[in-house]
């Protein structure tokens, strides 16, 4: 073609083009994307979310049922979206849904259940594990029934869909495989620590300061109180460093996971230097956003929240975090007090008579002993070849969450401790951290056996890997928990168990309910992060439209203690439960049974719980929640705990010849 021609061509060609494009965006400006959940539970709101990504003007978007009811409708603006949160589906003749935006229609699928349906997987799951003692099984056929019913009542399917849509995916998470990483490579250091003696010599060197079973138990409460600024560092470091010691004298493995796992989420929770207050502040503060952009808080109260800094709401909340509080002053009474009652007794009593530190015929998470056995004989005993490497993993950690948290610091032109507080809280990169901190412990363990000619190279490699493979069941156990959580996340099991929650609730009885909510979502799901990202943002507009708010007063109170009874009760939840991914590493780091863990803590936390929940009602319906009145009620609380104690529990070693 002459180049005259094809130049003309082109004069033709690229306004038409042009002219189609234009023409062609209204057209194409009607597809519209539809978000909901992968169920629908009757009677339960759903939330729906359209989006429409290219569109030029305001569309009116209307949510229909399948014989035309119209259930919400709202405008879309220019290239937005909008939800809808108070869909309702009682039947399923009202699906397919009909998603309608200007002359498109959408139509989307769904299979509806029964609500109380959402809450049979991991209920499955928690009576198979508490009654055969089985734990991988029982978590296998929860995700497995969870699977059925979004599958369609196809077992065959649903039994391939455990493993492509939830297993999988549940490894393949970053922060997941985070914590799988983090726990091999603490499981390896603590493997070479074993076989070249350090943590043998750890427990020599303690035992002059630990001589009774009484002070090695309140060594391990210190422990678990020093190692405040991460859960899981808190339970690996504690539970593996201070087990040897524990053995010695005669403390049941049980016993140990309980000091852990009441130790490890409760400070972390409570000291704002941690990895929790971060995450807690971020959902704070976008719980009050909400509570403004919803116009749920308008006037004063508005302003209020908009000038407050969360990392101040959440300082403000630390007084009415009873159960966290009470829990750690449990472990150290029960301590000090050498009383135990119901299945921890027993399982003391077993351990001091010489019965087994574990239950005969326990499946233990992790077994060090069996995969590695004791240290060579005539190995060194040096306590530095196992507190170097130890120290090691804090530092390094320490370091990583201050360097991570402080970039960008001058940047971003904070002012004053609490903005600066926050900001480091909120930009601290916890899982990254942890990596490098078990990293650097290897590799310091390494060093220090091959320096020592106490192992070689290739000894410390396979001691090392036989510390990792002695992990296998806990990281087995922990990636069937992940993924039947997803399981209830997909059927909106958290949204089922938070409908309890009424406006019509009175304000000062918020703190209690939201206690129990939280508890119940958190027991059943196996998570207290995703229980504090499902409630927080909506008991913050709860409170406010019940009256609460940072004026001062009871309605501060009542405020600020809905969002501590958020954390408190997820912490609660997280151990009464033998799926979370705490009580599994719990159980891992001190050598027990995953679920003899849950059954001897569970008696312990429903105490510490009760006066809890107590003390809630009586602070909002008595004190007016101030927050001296919170002091009172703590101070009351550990009063309740050490009558209750001291009349329930006995002391396991009455009549033995071991020295308490």
């Amino acid at each position: 073609m002459p180049a005259g021609n094809a130049r003309g061509l082109k004069l033709v060609v690229w306004p038409i083009l042009a002219l189609a494009v234009l023409v062609g965006t209204p057209l194409a400006a009607q597809e519209i994307e539809v978000e909901m959940p992968a169920v629908v539970l009757k009677g339960i709101s759903l939330q729906v979310t359209v989006t429409a990504p290219r569109s030029l003007d305001t569309l009116r978007v209307e949510v229909l049922t399948a014989d035309g009811t119209l259930l919400g409708e709202a405008l879309v603006p220019p290239v937005g979206e909008v939800t809808f949160t108070d869909i309702v589906i009682e039947s399923s003749d009202q699906l397919p849904l009909t998603v309608r935006a200007g002359d498109t229609e959408v139509t989307v699928s769904r299979r509806a259940f029964p609500a109380w349906f959402s809450i049979l997987p991991p209920l499955l799951a928690i009576v198979l594990a508490l009654v055969f003692h089985e734990v991988v099984s029982s978590l296998f056929l929860g995700l497995w029934l969870g699977c059925l019913f979004l599958a369609g009542y196809n077992p065959f399917a649903a039994l391939l869909m455990t493993i492509d849509r939830f297993i999988m995916p549940a490894l393949a998470d970053a922060s997941h495989a985070s914590i799988v990483i983090f726990s091999l490579l603490l499981g390896g250091m603590v493997g070479l620590m074993t076989r070249m003696g350090g943590t043998r010599a750890i427990v020599e060197a303690v035992t002059p300061l630990a001589t009774t079973p009484r002070r090695a138990q309140l060594a391990t409460w210190l422990a678990g109180l020093a190692v405040f600024f991460d859960d899981y560092a808190n339970t690996l470091i504690v539970g593996n460093t201070m087990r040897p010691l524990t053995d010695m004298r005669g403390i049941s493995r049980e016993k140990l996971a309980y000091i852990v796992d009441s130790t490890a989420a409760p400070v972390s929770a409570i000291v704002f230097v941690s990895t929790w207050v971060g995450y807690e502040i971020s959902l704070i503060g976008d719980g009050m956003r909400l509570a403004v952009d919803q116009g749920v808080a308008t006037g004063a109260v508005a302003e209020q929240l908009t000038a407050a800094s969360p990392f101040g709401v959440f300082l403000m909340s630390i007084p009415y975090l009873f159960y966290p509080i009470l829990a750690i002053f449990a472990v150290a009474l029960i301590a000090i007090s050498r009383r135990d009652f119901g299945p921890m007794l027993r399982a003391e009593q077993r351990a001091a008579s010489g019965g087994g530190l574990y239950r005969p015929g326990a499946q233990l998470a992790a077994d060090l002993e069996a995969e590695l056995g004791a240290e060579p004989d005539g190995t060194p005993l040096r306590w530095w070849n196992g507190m170097l490497p130890v120290l090691t993993v804090v530092v390094v950690v320490l370091a990583g969450l201050a360097w991570t948290g402080t970039r960008g610091l001058s940047e971003a032109g904070t002012t004053g401790f609490q903005e600066t507080s926050r900001y480091i809280l909120n930009n601290t990169d916890a899982f990254s951290t942890l990596l490098w901190g078990s990293l650097m412990g290897c590799v310091v363990a390494i060093g220090l056996a091959t320096s020592q000619r106490i192992l070689t190279l290739s000894q410390s490699v396979t001691a090392l890997i036989g510390g990792m493979k002695a992990m296998v069941l806990a990281m087995v156990i922990l990636v069937l928990a992940w993924s039947l959580g997803e399981v209830t996340s997909s059927l909106s099991t958290a949204s089922f168990l938070s409908s309890v929650l009424s406006e019509r609730l009175p304000l000062s009885l918020l703190p209690a309910t939201v206690f129990v909510v939280a508890a119940l979502i958190a027991f059943a799901t196996g998570t207290s992060w995703a229980t504090m990202a499902i409630l927080i943002p909506l008991v913050v507009p709860l409170a406010v439209a019940l009256g609460g708010g940072l004026g001062g007063g009871a309605a501060t109170g009542a405020f600020v203690g809905g969002i501590a009874a958020v954390l408190a009760g997820a912490i609660f939840g997280d151990h009464c439960s033998p799926i979370p991914d705490a009580t599994v590493l719990s159980s891992m780091a001190s050598g027990c049974g995953d679920v003899d863990h849950v059954r001897t803590q569970l008696p312990c936390a429903l105490v510490v719980a009760g006066v809890s929940l107590l003390a809630l009602i009586i602070l909002g319906t008595v004190l007016g929640s101030s927050p001296w009145g919170a002091l009172a009620m703590i101070v009351v609380g550990s009063a309740a705990l050490y009558a209750i104690v001291r009349t329930l529990g006995k002391d396991a070693r009455e009549g033995q010849e071991i020295s308490s």
